[in-house]
């Protein structure tokens, strides 16, 4: 069985924060073991959406 979690990314003005903010979410959820699973973009958002395998319950 999967989990998904949903992060949803604002941009600011400052296209280099943008990029660190991207960096360091992805960064985060691959430590977790999330894997990026659909990414979507307009003009002032980002929208990813990561799964994993979840643990069988016990």
């Amino acid at each position: 069985m999967k989990e998904y979690q949903a992060v949803i990314l604002r941009f600011s003005r400052h296209a280099h924060e943008d990029e660190d903010a991207l960096t360091d979410l992805l960064n985060e959820r691959s430590r977790g073991g999330w894997e990026p699973a659909l990414i979507t973009q307009d003009a002032t958002r980002v929208t990813v959406v990561f799964a994993r395998r979840s643990e069988p319950d016990r």
